[in-house]
């Protein structure tokens, strides 16, 4: 409801309505492109990138759903194309956290903490598919259907992911303890 009202002030041109909404998903969204990308920058890139596109498409924009949900497919969407144009290996967490992350904000600290590293290695021994639906589904808050609906898979086939995923993490964390 209060996503609901925020669009509408953008759509009248509110830039305060912006700001809070920006301020509402940027870290999440941040956590969710760092874990899909492995990279830092790639990351930072693809949460702006979103948001310039969202600011400039408010005439044209319905909420429809869960504006999280929307948010976090379009960074996904983002991260992935990015990603494309790359074609490289992605970095580590370590290598790149300390140097593109302002520490001194507490918002941002979270992203460096040691549980998000331990995670984030294990994520990184998945593969790409079950990566991204158990980061979609799990950080992105995205239903299965429209994880494949995003996609273009079928449903059964996003369960199998996040399943086999799931599984596989649980024994490399495990490991790891």
């Amino acid at each position: 409801m209060v996503d609901s009202l925020r669009v509408n002030r953008c759509k009248q041109g509110s830039r305060d309505a912006l700001r809070r909404i920006y301020e509402k998903y940027r870290d999440s969204l941040l956590i969710l492109a760092i874990a899909l990308s492995h990279d830092v920058n790639v990351a930072e890139d693809a949460v702006h990138d979103v948001f310039v596109a969202f600011a400039k498409n408010f005439a044209n924009f319905e909420l429809t759903g869960s504006l999280k949900a929307y948010l976090s497919k379009c960074v996904a969407n983002r991260v992935r194309d990015l990603m494309r144009k790359k074609q490289s290996q992605a970095f580590s967490l370590e290598k790149n956290c300390s140097a593109s992350l302002d520490l001194s904000e507490p918002s941002r600290l979270i992203a460096c903490n040691e549980e998000l590293r331990l995670l984030s290695s294990a994520l990184v021994m998945l593969p790409h598919e079950q990566r991204e639906v158990i980061v979609l589904h799990i950080h992105g808050q995205m239903r299965f259907r429209l994880i494949a609906k995003s996609l273009g898979i079928s449903v059964n086939t996003v369960k199998g992911r996040y399943r086999y995923g799931i599984r596989k993490l649980r024994s490399i964390l495990n490991s790891e303890i």
